[in-house]
């Protein structure tokens, strides 16, 4: 067998872009993400739909159905 072929696998600390860091095993050293759990809207219950240009509203209208409002 081969000698020395494997990525060495230890310590890795991942980083968010919201500040949470946390620490694991990984062959990279560090890792650098855009989004967790702690800052993702749908963990968060801070979701925001966002209606561009009335689409909603003219899906509602052509449908026949009835606003939420």
């Amino acid at each position: 067998m081969r000698k020395d072929i494997h990525p060495k696998y230890g310590e890795a600390e991942i980083h968010c872009a919201c500040g949470e860091l946390w620490k694991t095993k990984s062959t990279q050293a560090d890792t650098k993400v855009g989004i967790c759990a702690k800052c993702h809207p749908f963990f968060t219950g801070q979701q925001k739909f966002i209606d561009t240009a009335g689409r909603v509203e003219r899906f509602r209208q052509r449908y026949g159905m009835k606003s939420d409002s």
